[in-house]
């Protein structure tokens, strides 16, 4: 058996992960730029375009100028044009942290992430604090240095994004899954920015096991600082909903107490994802909807939706018509990797998982 019975059942649970991941940040890509999408205007675009409550991947433009201040490519992302995963960095690095387990395995070192970098990812493939860790990297720096030296991003989101496989392979284990994520955010990030990865690697690996999300979020915080401003605004959208304001409500409340930070800053980003997985209460479709309708980082938020809801629900749970589309199907910049199958891509996770579970 394992933590979450069956393997048969963890397998399910680690391909609704995966699942969940591609199709959320699917979901979120065409309307990812926070300062041009917000959430009043991601919410006009639905309801122009008749699909309000969303209920599947963004309809097209309705209208024109809508069409032009989308993302490039959005007509590989929108209900009907789907065949097959995108390529996105949101993806990339849940697919690098597989083959770090497999090349290192669990006692990798902070060096040896750099290292695979250097090796599979192509450079112009990296933004903010990754970009400007590799290129510390190629300039024969170490971490931490390559987090801190000309890096204004620290605290920004992309540690968090890499987060999941250290969740999918310590199902049950949060505080086990936040020690491998720190130990790769770090190459990156500091402060916030490494909490955030910690705080989602908890968030992923306690969804195996607990009852309903509120039980999982409120395990995955105490893998970090309670003072810290991440916390603190976790604990804020928890308390926000608790009264029973609605969705928009709390979002409001909370992007007035964290303006000033940049739309791609860990802390506004964990209080969209947060308030989507409470009002989305398990339910995959309303899930990743209110998350990536909340705006900002929009496919990175859809896409750590994605994998917590996938995780809670399971791969058979997940309505086809999130799943169907990907055609099993991974694009990737990672070297090696491109046309992966997600059913292989879980399978692997799965094994990784199994090889070091008791017994």
């Amino acid at each position: 058996m394992t933590p979450v019975g069956t393997e048969k059942e963890l397998a399910d649970r680690v391909l609704g992960g995966w699942l969940g991941r591609i199709a959320g940040n699917m979901l979120g890509k065409p309307v990812e730029q926070g300062e041009v999408w917000t959430r009043d205007r991601i919410d006009r675009y639905l309801r122009r375009a008749g699909a309000l409550p969303l209920t599947g991947y963004l309809p097209e433009p309705a209208d024109e100028s809508d069409r032009l201040a989308l993302r490039p490519e959005w007509r590989r992302c929108v209900r009907g044009r789907v065949d097959g995963s995108c390529r996105d960095d949101d993806v990339d690095y849940a697919v690098l942290g597989l083959h770090l387990l497999e090349t290192h395995g669990f006692a990798f070192s902070t060096e040896q992430v750099g290292e695979l970098w250097l090796l599979r990812l192509p450079y112009l493939q990296t933004f903010t604090a990754e970009r400007a860790a590799y290129r510390n990297l190629t300039a024969g720096l170490g971490p931490p240095l390559t987090a801190t030296y000309d890096n204004p991003y620290q605290e920004w989101i992309g540690a968090l994004i890499r987060a999941d496989v250290y969740g999918w392979t310590r199902p049950g284990e949060p505080h086990r899954a936040a020690a491998l994520a720190r130990r790769d955010a770090v190459l990156s990030h500091t402060g916030n920015g490494v909490y955030g990865a910690m705080w989602a690697a908890a968030l992923i690996s306690a969804a195996f096991t607990a009852p309903t999300v509120r039980h999982a979020l409120d395990t995955a915080l105490t893998v970090i600082p309670a003072g810290s401003r991440l916390a603190r605004t976790v604990r804020r959208v928890v308390s926000l909903h608790d009264t029973r304001m609605r969705w928009e409500d709390t979002l409001s409340t909370v992007a007035e107490e964290t303006a000033g930070l940049h739309w791609i800053h860990v802390v506004p980003n964990a209080a969209v994802l947060t308030a989507g997985l409470l009002y989305g209460d398990g339910d995959f479709t309303r899930t990743v909807a209110l998350t990536v309708r909340g705006g900002l980082d929009t496919d990175s938020n859809g896409a750590t939706a994605g994998s917590v809801a996938g995780v809670l629900a399971g791969a058979e749970a997940i309505p086809a018509v999130w799943k169907d589309p990907l055609r099993d199907t991974v694009r990737s910049a990672v070297f090696g990797f491109d046309g992966v199958a997600i059913s292989e891509l879980a399978e692997r996770t799965v094994r990784l998982t199994l090889a070091t579970l008791p017994g």
